[in-house]
């Protein structure tokens, strides 16, 4: 397995820290998203406007893409 660090040496556990919880920032901010949509796409379908469904999914979809990611990252560093 290839080694994160671009000089070979371990990360630190303050490194390690400082990246988990940017990585959690940004899963934070995606999850926020991913319940706008829902909010926004439920109340433009009941209220008949059944075009921003197809997006709506596909961006959502995105979204649990780049959570998913990020997560696998994480259980990489350990």
């Amino acid at each position: 397995m290839k080694d994160p660090t671009p000089r070979g040496r371990p990360l630190a556990t303050g490194e390690k820290g400082v990246i988990v919880y940017g990585i959690l920032s940004v899963l934070l901010v995606l999850l926020v998203v991913q319940l706008w949509l829902l909010t926004a796409t439920t109340n433009a379908w009941l209220g008949g406007d059944d075009s921003v469904v197809l997006p709506a999914a596909v961006a959502s979809l995105v979204c649990l893409g780049l959570n998913v990611g990020l997560l696998f990252h994480i259980f990489r560093l350990e």
